[in-house]
C-alpha cells in the first residue's frame, strides 16, 4: 500500500477520477433515485386504483350469486308468480318441482347458468332428501358432504343468503377443486303468516374459486404477497395462502416490508384486503433501474479506461525501466535492451542498457571462469570413486565365483551389471531419492552373498519424505561400502548397516549407521580434519569425495557429520537442501533396461 500510494500512476489517475467520475456519480445518482421515487408513486396510485377494481368485482359477484340463489324464487314459465296461489310446499314435497320444474332440471338451470358453477344441491326439509347436479361425471362420496355444518348457519338466519369460505370438493373422488359453497332457504310465501318462515329445502352450489383467481390474476401476486377476502368479523373467504375458514391474526395492522390496500365490500359487509411484499414490487423495477445503473457503469467504464490510458502513457516507460532493474537485481542479465528516445525517459533507458551490457562482459569474463573451474573439480572428484568402486565389487564377486558354483553368481553378475550401468551414466548429477536406494540395494545383493547374508541393511523412511527429492548421485553407497568394511568386517563380518531418512524443516538428512566396531577419539578426530582439509585425501577416499560433492553443490552449510564410539559403532549424517535439482524432484527415468 504504500508502494502504491508514492506511485505517480496512481496519484494521477486518482486526481483525474476525482475530478470526472465522482460530480457524474453523484448527478447519476440524484436523477435515479428521483426517478426510482415517481415510479415507486405511480405505482402505488396504480395499486390503490387496482385494489378499487378488485372491491367493485367482488361485490357484483357476489351480487349476481345472490340472484342466481333466488332463481327459487322467480316465477313460474309462463310468467305467473308462483308465490300467489300455489303452495311451495305441495310443489317441493310431493311433486318434487320448483317453478314447475322438477328439481333435477331446476339444478341443472343453477348449474348452467354460470360457468364457474360447479355443483348444485337441494335438501328437502320434509325429511332431508338430497338432490344433486356436477357438471363433472364424478362419484359422488355423501358421507364427506358435512350439510349439518351448512345448515346451522341458514337456521339462525332463514331469509339470508350465507357464503362459505373457500374449502376443497372433498366430497366427489378425485377432485381437489377449491370452490365456494352459496346456500339459500327456499321459504314458502304461500300463506298468510309470514312472520315465521316456512323452509321448504335449502339450495346450495359451489362456485369454482378460480373466479377468484381470475379476477386477482391481473395483480400478479409473488410468493410473499397477499390477499384477503374478509367478512365483517375479520373471517376469511379467500385467501392465497391456504387460510379460508380462519380469523385474521393481525387484523389491519400496518408491516414495514408491506405495502396494505383495501376496498370495502357493501355485500359482504366486508373488506379486500390486499398486502405486497415492498422488495418484490419494487424489484420489479429493476430492468428501468438496471438501464439506468448500466449507463452509469458504461461511463464510469469510458472515464476510467481514458484515466488509466494517460496515465500508463506517462508512466508506463518508466515501469519498463523498473522491472528490468528488478530482473538485473535477481541476477538475470539475459534481458531485451530497452526503447530508447529523445527524452529524458529514453535518456534514462539508453544509460540503462550500457550498464548492463558492462555487467554482462565481467561476468563472462570472471564469474562464468570460476563455476567452470568448480564443475571441472566436481567432476574430478565423482570420477575417483568408480575406479575404487568397480576395483572392489569385481574383486567380491571374483572371490564368490572361485568359491563355489552356486546360481547365486547369476544374480551377482545382474546387480553388478545393474550398478555399472548407474555407476557409468556421467550425464547426472543429482538423482532421486528412490534411484539411489535401488542402486545401495543392489550393492547389498552383492554384500549378502558374500558374507553369507551375517550382514543385514535395514531402510526407514519417513512418512513426510518425498522419494522423488533429489540427492547427489552414488552419496549413499560409499558411507554404507565404509560401513561393512571398516565397521562390521573387523567385528567378524556380522552385523546391521542401518539407513533413515528424515525432512527437517527445508533440510533432507540422511543417516548411516552400523553396529560395528567403533572409532577412538584420536581416530575420529583425524578422519574429521580429513574431510574438512582442502586438499585430495590418500585415506578416506569415498567419504571424503562424498563429502566435497555435496560441498561443491550445496554450499558449506551441507555435507557429513560423523560421530562413533568404539565398541558401539560408528553413526554418518549427511544433510542435503530439499528442493535443489528442479524442486526437489528427479523426473529420470529409472528403467534402463
Amino acid at each position: 500500500m504504500r508502494r502504491w500510494s508514492h506511485s505517480l500512476f496512481v496519484r494521477f489517475s486518482a486526481a483525474f477520477l476525482f475530478v470526472g467520475l465522482l460530480p457524474m456519480i453523484a448527478l447519476s445518482i440524484f436523477s435515479l433515485k428521483t426517478f426510482t421515487s415517481h415510479v415507486e408513486q405511480n405505482t402505488v396510485n396504480n395499486l390503490e386504483q387496482m385494489s378499487y377494481y378488485m372491491g367493485t368485482n367482488l361485490d357484483s359477484i357476489y351480487a349476481k350469486y345472490n340472484e342466481v340463489s333466488k332463481l327459487m324464487y322467480v316465477g313460474t314459465t309462463d310468467g305467473s308468480n308462483l308465490g300467489l296461489g300455489h303452495s311451495v310446499s305441495v310443489s317441493v314435497n310431493e311433486q318434487e318441482r320448483i317453478n314447475q320444474m322438477s328439481i333435477d332440471d331446476f339444478l341443472s338451470t343453477v348449474l348452467y347458468s354460470d360457468t364457474y358453477i360447479r355443483n348444485a344441491f337441494f335438501v328437502r326439509a320434509s325429511d332431508g332428501k338430497l338432490y344433486r347436479q356436477t357438471r363433472d361425471n364424478k362419484a359422488f362420496r355423501p358421507e364427506r358432504l358435512n350439510l349439518a355444518e351448512w345448515l346451522a348457519p341458514l337456521e339462525a338466519n332463514p331469509r339470508k343468503l350465507v357464503l362459505y369460505p373457500t374449502h376443497q370438493e372433498i366430497y366427489y373422488a378425485d377432485a381437489g377443486r377449491q370452490v365456494i359453497t352459496v346456500g339459500r332457504n327456499l321459504i314458502d310465501t304461500s300463506g298468510t303468516d309470514l312472520s315465521v318462515p316456512k323452509v321448504v329445502g335449502t339450495l346450495f352450489f359451489d362456485v369454482d374459486a378460480a373466479v377468484m383467481s381470475d379476477l386477482f390474476r391481473e395483480l400478479n401476486l409473488g410468493p410473499k404477497d397477499e390477499l384477503y377476502v374478509l367478512d365483517g368479523q375479520g373471517y376469511v373467504y379467500y385467501s392465497n395462502r391456504g387460510d379460508a375458514g380462519e380469523r385474521l391474526k393481525d387484523g389491519f395492522a400496518p408491516k414495514d416490508d408491506m405495502l396494505i390496500f383495501s376496498q370495502d365490500i357493501p355485500f359482504l359487509n366486508g373488506k379486500v384486503i390486499i398486502r405486497l411484499s415492498k422488495r418484490d414490487l419494487y424489484e420489479r423495477l429493476t430492468s428501468t433501474r438496471t438501464a439506468v445503473l448500466t449507463a452509469i457503469g458504461i461511463c464510469a467504464a469510458v472515464l476510467i479506461g481514458m484515466g488509466i490510458w494517460f496515465s500508463r502513457r506517462l508512466s508506463d516507460p518508466i515501469r519498463s525501466v523498473i522491472r528490468q532493474m528488478i530482473k538485473v537485481e535477481s541476477g538475470n542479465l539475459d534481458i531485451a535492451p530497452l526503447p530508447g528516445g529523445l527524452d529524458e525517459v529514453g535518456r534514462l533507458s539508453h544509460g540503462f542498457n550500457r550498464m548492463v551490457d558492462r555487467l554482462r562482459t565481467f561476468i563472462d569474463e570472471a564469474y562464468v571462469a570460476e563455476i567452470k573451474q568448480k564443475q571441472t573439480e566436481l567432476n574430478a572428484l565423482k570420477s575417483q570413486i568408480r575406479p575404487h568402486y568397480l576395483y572392489n565389487t569385481l574383486e567380491v564377486i571374483r572371490m564368490n565365483a572361485v568359491a563355489s558354483d552356486a546360481a547365486e553368481v547369476g544374480d551377482m553378475i545382474r546387480s553388478l551389471s545393474r550398478q555399472l550401468q548407474y555407476v557409468i551414466d556421467y550425464g547426472e548429477d543429482s538423482v532421486s531419492i528412490r534411484r539411489e536406494l535401488d542402486h545401495l540395494h543392489n550393492y547389498f545383493n552383492i554384500i549378502k552373498v558374500r558374507y553369507e547374508s551375517r550382514i543385514e541393511l535395514g531402510c526407514d523412511i519417513a512418512s513426510d519424505v518425498d522419494l522423488e527429492w533429489t540427492i547427489p548421485k552414488l552419496s549413499l553407497q560409499p558411507i554404507v561400502e565404509n560401513a561393512v568394511q571398516h565397521g562390521l568386517l573387523p567385528n567378524g563380518g556380522k552385523g546391521v548397516v542401518r539407513v533413515t531418512i528424515e525432512a527437517e524443516e527445508d533440510r533432507l538428512v540422511v543417516i548411516v549407521y552400523d553396529d560395528g566396531v567403533g572409532m577412538e577419539p584420536s581416530v575420529l578426530a583425524a578422519l574429521k580434519a580429513r574431510l574438512n582439509y582442502p586438499e585430495p585425501a590418500s585415506r578416506s577416499i569415498g567419504l571424503k569425495n562424498v563429502q566435497d560433492r555435496i560441498r561443491a553443490m550445496y554450499g558449506a552449510n551441507y555435507g557429513l557429520s560423523i560421530s562413533s564410539r568404539p565398541g558401539i559403532g560408528t553413526s554418518v549424517q549427511m544433510i542435503f537442501p530439499i528442493g535443489e535439482g528442479g524442486e526437489g524432484r528427479d523426473d529420470t527415468n529409472t528403467d534402463r533396461g
